[in-house]
C-alpha cells in the first residue's frame, strides 16, 4: 500500500523528490538549486531597475544638451562686435536662465526617490574585487557578495552648471558669464568643456546600460540552466511512475482478491460439512 501512494503522491505532484525519505541528497541540492533560482530572478530585476534608473538620468542630459547648445549659441551672438553693452546684458539673461534650468534639472532628477545628477552618485568606480564601498549605488545581481560576479557599483556625475563650469555659480571668469565681449569669447572654451563633461557621463552610462543588459541575459541563460538541472533532479518521470503505479494496482488488487478468497474460505469449508 505504501508503495502505491507514493506513486499516486508523485504522478499527482509531479515530483519524484517530495519527502526528505524519498531522496535526502537529491532534495537538499534541489532546495538549494531553487533558492539560487529565485535569487537569480530577483537579479534580473535588480538589472532590469538599474537600467530604467540609467535611462532616466540619460533622458535628463539629454535635455541638458539642448541647454549647452543654446548658451553657446547665445555666447557666439555675445562674442562678436556688433552688440552694444546693454544688449549683451539682454543675451547674457538668457545664458544666465539656461545655467539655472540645467542646475535645476540636475537638482530635480531622480529616480524611485534617488537624485541622478546633482553630485549624489559621483565618485570612483569600483573593480568589484572586494567589499570595500567606493562607488555610490549598489546593482546586487548575483547570488552571492563577494566578487564582481555579484555586484557592481554605479558612479554619475555631477551635472549642475556650477560643476559643469558655467554660470554664475561657477568658479573663475570664464563660463560665468556673457554679458561682456571679452567674457562671451571666454565661455566659448568653457561651454565646449562642458559638452565633453557631459558627454563623458552619458558615454559612462551608455557602456553600463550595455553591461547591464548583458549581464541579464547571462543571468536568464543561467537561471534555466539551474532550471533545467533541478527538473532532472526532483521532477518525476511520468512514464516510470505510471508504470509502477499500474504495477502497484495489480498487486494490491491481487491482494485483496487473494484475502477475499481467503476469509471465504472457511465459510466453504462449514457449508461442505453442514453438507
Amino acid at each position: 500500500y505504501d508503495s502505491l501512494a507514493v506513486s499516486t503522491r508523485r504522478l499527482s505532484s509531479g515530483l519524484r523528490v517530495g519527502t526528505a525519505a524519498d531522496d535526502a541528497a537529491g532534495l537538499a541540492i534541489r532546495e538549494l538549486m531553487r533558492a539560487d533560482i529565485h535569487s537569480i530572478n530577483q537579479g534580473v530585476r535588480n538589472a532590469n531597475d538599474a537600467i530604467s534608473m540609467i535611462q532616466t538620468a540619460d533622458g535628463a542630459l539629454q535635455v541638458v544638451d539642448e541647454k549647452l547648445i543654446r548658451m553657446k549659441e547665445l555666447a557666439t551672438q555675445a562674442a562678436t562686435g556688433t552688440y552694444t553693452s546693454d544688449q549683451r546684458l539682454i543675451i547674457d539673461s538668457e545664458y544666465q536662465a539656461m545655467a539655472s534650468e540645467i542646475t535645476r534639472i540636475a537638482s530635480a532628477t531622480d529616480f524611485n526617490g534617488i537624485y541622478l545628477l546633482n553630485g549624489n552618485l559621483s565618485g570612483t568606480t569600483h573593480d568589484g574585487t572586494g567589499l570595500n564601498p567606493i562607488g555610490k549605488i549598489k546593482i546586487h545581481f548575483g547570488t552571492g557578495n563577494s566578487s564582481a560576479e555579484d555586484y557592481y557599483f554605479i558612479n554619475i556625475g555631477n551635472s549642475t552648471a556650477s560643476a559643469l563650469g558655467l554660470g554664475m555659480g561657477a568658479a573663475g571668469r570664464a563660463g560665468r558669464s556673457i554679458s561682456t565681449q571679452e567674457l562671451a569669447q571666454l565661455a566659448l572654451d568653457k561651454i565646449n568643456t562642458a559638452i565633453v563633461s557631459k558627454d563623458k557621463i552619458r558615454a559612462a552610462l551608455g557602456s553600463t546600460q550595455n553591461r547591464l543588459s548583458n549581464t541579464i541575459q547571462n543571468l536568464q541563460i543561467q537561471a534555466e540552466n539551474l532550471q533545467s538541472a533541478e527538473s532532472r533532479i526532483s521532477d518525476a518521470d511520468v512514464a516510470t511512475e505510471m508504470t509502477e503505479f499500474v504495477r502497484q494496482q495489480i498487486l494490491t488488487q491481487s491482494a485483496v482478491a487473494m484475502l477475499s478468497q481467503a476469509n471465504s474460505l472457511p465459510k466453504m469449508a462449514m457449508q461442505l460439512i453442514q453438507g
